[in-house]
C-alpha cells in the first residue's frame, strides 16, 4: 500500500491526503511548488516525480495477512 506522507520533502509544507503531492517510486513526497522547482525529478534519487493518488478516506486498519488471504482467496 502506498505511503502517503504528511509533509514536504523539500519545504516541510504539510500535505493531506487529499493535496496535490508528487512522489518518486521511493515515495519521496514533494508538493506542487517544489516539484515544479526541482523539474518534476527526486532529489534523494533522481528518479521521476509523478501525480500522487488522493486518498480521500483514511484505509481499512485490516492486518496483513487476513489482507493476503482477501486478495488471493
Amino acid at each position: 500500500m502506498l505511503r502517503m506522507k504528511t509533509e514536504c520533502e523539500h519545504c516541510k509544507t504539510k500535505l493531506a491526503r487529499k493535496d496535490v503531492a508528487y512522489i518518486c517510486s521511493f515515495e519521496c513526497t514533494y508538493c506542487k511548488r517544489c516539484s515544479e522547482k526541482v523539474h518534476f525529478t527526486c532529489n534523494n534519487c533522481q528518479g521521476a516525480l509523478v501525480l500522487r493518488p488522493p486518498r480521500l478516506i483514511e484505509p481499512f486498519k485490516i492486518p496483513a495477512a487476513e489482507l493476503k488471504n482477501t486478495l488471493f482467496s
